[in-house]
């Protein structure tokens, strides 16, 4: 049976990576984060201090993105690949409040993107892929043959993300998480290089009255349906 590409494109908080899980899942893909990927390169930059509230030292990042090696290592118990940085397990440390602030102006640095596009294009040269990101579908994967785009309303997702960060037991404010969800819808929308936008044959779903099981449901159908496509 031929595979498929299955590129999930959208804002931030939208639901985008426990979707792309699940359906790899089901599926028998292989899942790809690009989020992480660039949450990644995000955290080296600030422990490597290229990156705070007051400065941003692209050059100095731009200049070390050679010593920044990622890599995907399945995890069993999860059921999904966690993200590793020059060997260490970081798939929770980039999961913060902190790491959000700074992703969308790192991502936005074109030597970055250009060396991730590489990465993602490299995971996914044979197919049988789910992967969900910003610009999967217009710029990675345009070729790919289902692509989906996931919306909610600001406060919807800022509310979502919110209650993720208190389980995790991380404090933080419902107003600075919803500042932090504009900020980088405006930063990932209106960037040079690979801005966030809609793929023309991207189907759109705007999850803000959808609970994940709704979600999956829609998503999952979208998926067999192209799959037999492929394979009539």
């Amino acid at each position: 049976m031929k595979k498929i590409i299955i590129a999930i494109d959208g804002h931030s908080s939208t639901g985008k990576s426990t979707i792309a899980k699940q359906l790899a899942k089901e599926l028998e893909y292989i899942y790809v984060d690009t989020g992480a990927m660039y949450r990644a390169v995000t955290y080296y930059a600030m422990n490597k201090g290229f990156i705070s509230e007051d400065h941003f030292d692209s050059k100095g990042l731009i200049a070390q993105l050679n010593d920044v090696k990622l890599s995907f290592v399945f995890n069993e118990d999860k059921g999904f690949g966690e993200i590793y940085l020059n060997g260490k397990n970081i798939e929770e440390a980039i999961r913060t409040l902190k790491v959000s602030n700074f992703v969308s102006a790192v991502a936005a640095v074109p030597e970055v993107r250009k060396m991730q596009v590489k990465q993602q294009h490299e995971l996914g040269k044979n197919k049988g892929i789910v992967m969900d990101g910003r610009d999967i579908g217009t710029v990675v994967f345009p070729e790919a043959e289902l692509k989906i785009f996931m919306t909610a309303s600001a406060d919807t997702r800022a509310k979502r993300r919110y209650d993720e960060l208190r389980a995790k037991g991380e404090k933080a404010q419902f107003i600075e998480v919803l500042k932090n969800i504009q900020e980088r819808d405006y930063v990932d929308s209106n960037r040079e290089d690979s801005p966030l936008k809609q793929a023309e044959d991207a189907v759109l779903i705007d999850n803000s009255n959808m609970d994940e099981k709704e979600q999956f449901a829609v998503v999952k159908q979208m998926a067999i349906d192209k799959i037999r496509q492929v394979n009539s």
